[in-house]
């Protein structure tokens, strides 16, 4: 579990401070290589000899160092060995100064690649940095204690002052405020917090000042878990990444081989001198060397990684980056991820020798006193409505029918068809029920002493920005399916209201998978997009699983990316990007292949001397790191 608790235990600043580090090495190293250059022009050949040898040991050390450990670790060979030994090379043969030249570029491209290496996690770092080191605890006397947030436990009370980040995920105790949960969301706007409305660790409170209820322990805040999934994506290498990374090994023992015919065979066959012949050996073994191609995925990757975090869009991983790239068709479910999941009112219809708001009153105070969720519905629309504080009374629940209530002594019932005869149900307004009914609404109906006295139709609606998403999905060449254990009618709704392709409906979470495996048949990668339990077994089943910020743990730990924001808009976003990383590696790939040919080709034909096959190549590893970081950029 990573904790912050001082910039100097902050690996990626110690990483940063390592490169600065390294490079002023390289840049004393050229120094060095200077005095040496001018001494040796001046005839004192020894002192020129010892100042290039302070500048192999102080430029050539770091990468040295690193490349005998990683040797020696893990028993392979690497790319680092390969400078080392040509630098060495050189030195024999009397070419001090291309020797030196080598150590000096080789040591300034190597502190440059770790410095845009860092900057592709600088996202992850500033999320990190955003974790509050102290709380004021409210103690049971009244008093306060600054403390630790190491030291909190769930159920503490804490007081937050305007300006203050939020320490550890709970809830509004007393107090209203806005807070701004940019860091968490992406979303810029500061949004209204009232009593017990939920707070994320990490967040700022912007105005008034309040009382919070911490509710999670800080490992398990919303905010640690983006931090560590994005640090485990960060660790976690794509297939291309693997691969190459074997592959480097195999092509140092080419390199090698070869460079070893290359001593000797030249010398006889074309007929070149020894120097000549040690000399252009050296220049191979530089210019051979596959550090631009080993650059070409990982970089990119890491950027990508870090511009998904920062909009909300957290990848648990390189592979899920490349997957989604070929992604051809994505299945959704319905409540929660195409729709809100909370049922809203969406017509209220009263008899018409009533009064409208005293019969939303009477509906209200009955539906006030049960926490089902079409209650919980009615009673805000109520709310909304203008209907203020209702009284207590005495209801009897009928589990699977509806509630009987007593008002100034008539009985109310309120409930599905059967509950308040389904004849007058269907018959009230002209049969304005069927219609409700055949939109996709649950109706539930309201019953005085002489008949029908009013019908709520409910509606679990789709999100606002889910029409969109599909459109925009769809642009891209991805065909979407919404699987739902709804019936087919509200599935026929839902779909036709948010664009979908396809819909099947009624599904259970094993027929859900079923449905998944015939899509991967037809499509080969397909994702899906879930946040309930029942999804788990699809988003698992999918080549892509894509979890909802607010849907439960289990979505959360079963699929590969996680929207923060429940905004289905970014799944689009993701497939642009992994796109766009797919271009720039192929782009990085063709191009360090293609300058490692032609170096080679060049020291063949003797047109490139060690010094500019050190530029070509160092050059060339410089430009796909740097072309990889075009990743951050988030206009995809």
């Amino acid at each position: 579990m990573t904790t912050i608790t001082n910039k100097k235990s902050n690996p990626l600043f110690l990483s940063t401070l390592m490169s600065h580090v390294e490079l002023v090495a390289a840049l004393f190293s050229g120094v060095l290589i200077l005095i040496a250059w001018l001494l040796s022009n001046a005839q004192q050949e020894t002192a020129s000899i010892i100042f290039y040898l302070l500048a192999f040991v102080i430029g050539g050390y770091a990468k040295a160092k690193e490349g005998l450990i990683e040797t020696f670790k893990e028993k392979e060979l690497n790319v680092e060995l390969l400078m080392i030994l040509a630098a060495i090379g050189s030195s024999i043969i009397g070419y001090w100064t291309e020797g030196a030249i080598l150590i000096f570029i080789f040591a300034v491209s190597g502190a440059l690649e770790t410095y845009t290496m860092n900057k592709s996690k600088k996202e992850i770092s500033s999320l990190m940095e955003l974790q509050p080191e102290e709380a004021l605890r409210l103690n049971s006397d009244g008093t306060t204690s600054r403390i630790s947030v190491s030291e909190l436990v769930v159920s503490n009370q804490l007081i937050v002052k305007p300006g203050e980040r939020i320490p550890a995920d709970g809830k509004v105790v007393s107090g209203t405020t806005a807070i701004d949960e940019s860091a968490i969301s992406g979303e810029s706007i500061p949004v209204t917090k009232q009593l017990d409305d939920e707070l994320f660790a990490g967040t700022v409170n912007m105005s008034g000042a309040i009382t919070m209820e911490m509710t999670k322990e800080n490992e398990d805040s919303l905010f640690q878990k983006i931090i560590n999934l994005v640090q485990t994506a960060q660790d976690e290498k794509s297939p291309a990444q693997q691969f190459i990374e074997r592959f480097e090994s195999t092509y140092v023992k080419i390199v090698l081989i070869s460079v070893a015919f290359m001593l000797f065979l030249p010398h006889f066959l074309l007929d070149w001198d020894w120097n000549t012949t040690f000399y252009r050996a050296m220049v191979l073994l530089v210019v051979a060397s596959p550090c631009a191609l080993v650059a070409s995925i990982m970089p990119a990757t890491l950027a990508a990684i870090s511009n998904g975090a920062k909009v909300g869009i957290l990848f648990k991983g390189g592979v899920h980056l490349e997957n989604i790239s070929e992604m051809n068709a994505i299945a959704l479910d319905k409540t929660g991820t195409l729709t809100t999941g909370k049922p809203v009112v969406t017509d209220f219809l009263v008899r018409p020798d009533l009064d409208r708001m005293s019969t939303l009153i009477k509906l209200a105070t009955i539906e006030g006193q049960s926490n089902h969720p079409l209650a919980i519905a009615i009673t805000a629309f109520a709310k909304i409505e203008g209907v203020g504080s209702v009284p207590l009374i005495h209801i009897e629940d009928k589990p699977g029918f509806g509630i009987e209530a007593t008002i100034d002594g008539e009985t109310v019932l309120v409930g599905k068809p059967d509950f308040v005869n389904k004849n007058d149900a269907f018959t009230f307004l002209n049969g304005i029920a069927s219609t409700l009914t055949e939109e996709g609404k649950t109706v539930i109906f309201m019953r005085d002493e002489k008949g029908i006295a009013a019908v709520a139709a409910l509606k679990d609606t789709v999100r606002e920005e889910a029409t969109a998403a599909i459109k925009q999905l769809q642009t891209l060449g991805i065909k979407t399916v919404m699987l739902t254990g709804d019936n087919d009618k509200t599935a026929s709704v839902i779909a036709k209201e948010a664009g979908i392709d396809q819909y099947i409906a009624e599904c259970l979470p094993e027929t859900k998978v079923k449905h998944m495996k015939a899509l991967l048949k037809e499509h080969s990668f397909v994702g899906m997009v879930g946040d309930g339990i029942n999804d788990a077994p699809a988003l698992a089943t999918a080549t892509t699983g894509f979890a909802m910020g607010e849907g439960t743990d289990v979505a959360l730990e079963t699929a590969d990316i996680v929207l923060m924001k429940n905004d289905l808009s970014k799944i689009a976003y993701a497939v642009k990007m992994s796109r766009k990383m797919r271009r720039i590696v192929k782009q990085n790939i063709i191009f360090s292949i293609t300058v490692i040919a032609l170096l080679i080709i060049s020291n063949f034909l003797q047109v490139v001397d060690l010094p500019l096959g050190v530029i070509g190549h160092e050059g060339s590893t410089i430009l796909v790191i740097l072309n990889g970081l075009r990743m951050l950029n988030r206009n995809i």
